[in-house]
């Protein structure tokens, strides 16, 4: 492992001094690097697509758990005393591999329960399938604040083989899983899945002040929620409306202001925004003390 790392470190050292002689100078900071990194993409050093990565690298490190995690509203899982056609059921429909197993509520994580455990169970006869409990299948759930940087939860997911992890709140309550995927897709991209934003509201409350809305929420149902006024005669989602204040498609990290609203893209590919950050008018805070899940 020290002779690949070594191997690694000397091949980045090379290329940067290759750009550093075709630019003729040295990042000082990590956003002339990034501006580095973008000339020597019009130079066809390398394309598009490994730009976007690069720079997917370089944000991870500033990104933490909570900007990317699934709250727990939007969570599929399963009760530990549900009966197994209960819980086959919600496999087939959601089509997951994972599923936090709960206690009594939401917040109560105790295992992980992975899809391909419950297949011997499918061609079991009717009494054992009758004699079925959860708890002899379960997996240990890993646990992480919300406060973890991604670039040390990626780390993390490696070195452990998980791929899934609950995150728990100040208060040791879950408050959403991530999974190896979602920091993934913020290096290489969205990755495609028919599931990913089917369920769960168009719009979450993380805290106070911080929420996050899908960008397909419509620019009606953002309204009726906020008690904004943006109008929804040019675009029909706040997607739309975002992507027309930057003037061009942003990539995640991007900030906007639009009226007094904050907007981060949060999740975006190369065709368009997924998940927004939102930040309302702090003087109007009060107006938004809606409880979610």
């Amino acid at each position: 492992m020290t002779s690949v790392r070594a191997r690694l470190g000397a091949r980045l050292r090379a290329w940067l001094k290759k750009l550093r002689r075709l630019i003729g100078s040295e990042p000082q900071d990590k956003e002339q690097l990034v501006e580095l990194l973008k000339d020597a993409r019009r130079r066809a050093l390398f394309d598009a697509e490994a730009l976007s990565m690069m720079e997917g690298v370089l944000q991870v490190a500033d990104l933490r758990v909570r900007d990317i995690m699934i709250p727990r509203v939007d969570v599929v899982c399963v009760r530990r005393d549900d009966p197994l056609e209960e819980i086959l059921k919600v496999a087939v429909e959601s089509a997951h591999s994972r599923f936090p197993v709960i206690g009594d509520d939401k917040g109560e994580v105790v295992g992980i329960l992975l899809a391909k455990d419950l297949l011997p169970l499918c061609v079991h006869n009717d009494k054992e399938r009758r004699v079925f409990n959860v708890r002899g299948l379960l997996r240990s759930a890993v646990f992480v604040p919300e406060s973890k940087r991604l670039n040390v939860l990626l780390k993390e997911f490696r070195t452990s083989r998980n791929h899934m992890a609950v995150v728990v709140d100040e208060y040791g309550n879950a408050a959403g899983v991530v999974t190896i995927e979602d920091v993934l897709e913020q290096i290489v991209g969205e990755i495609e899945d028919e599931h990913d934003f089917d369920e769960g509201p168009p719009i979450f409350k993380r805290s106070a002040r911080e929420y996050t809305a899908k960008a397909r929420t419509t620019i009606e149902e953002f309204n009726d929620y906020f008690g904004s006024d943006f109008p929804g005669e040019e675009f029909d989602t706040m997607g739309g409306l975002v992507v027309n204040a930057f003037g061009y498609l942003p990539k995640r990290g991007e900030r906007t202001q639009i009226s007094r609203f904050r907007f981060t893209v949060m999740r975006a590919d190369s065709r368009r925004i997924h998940l927004l950050g939102v930040q309302p008018p702090a003087s109007e805070d009060s107006r938004y003390e809606k409880p979610d899940g």
